[in-house]
């Protein structure tokens, strides 16, 4: 086969699912921004996943509970710094990440 295969198209967007979380996560200054990309990331390996466990039929379905998995982990992980946000919102003003220097308040 001449082309590219499927798994490499797959690997190259979550490649790119990560990069665009990390290149979101260094440039960005809200909060929520930052959570975004940390989700496109989560997203990127979770892609990975899925398709890396498509080559052999034994580790699909370990791949696909992998996956889910780590979808759990990222719903937790919102939950928690959506929570930190507005405590920080609320006693601050603000949510901008430059201007947070200590949690003192």
């Amino acid at each position: 086969m001449n082309g590219i295969t499927h798994l490499e198209m797959y690997q190259f967007v979550s490649l790119m699912l990560l990069g665009l979380g990390l290149f979101g996560l260094v440039r960005r200054r809200s909060l929520v921004g930052m959570l975004i990309s940390v989700e496109l990331m989560l997203n990127g390996a979770g892609l990975s996943i899925v398709a890396s466990g498509q080559l052999t039929p034994a580790s699909a379905a370990m791949g696909q509970l992998a996956t889910l998995f780590v979808m759990g982990l990222a719903a937790a992980e919102v939950a928690l710094i959506l929570a930190i946000i507005i405590v920080v919102s609320r006693r601050f003003g603000h949510i901008e990440s430059n201007n947070l220097r200590t949690m003192r308040g």
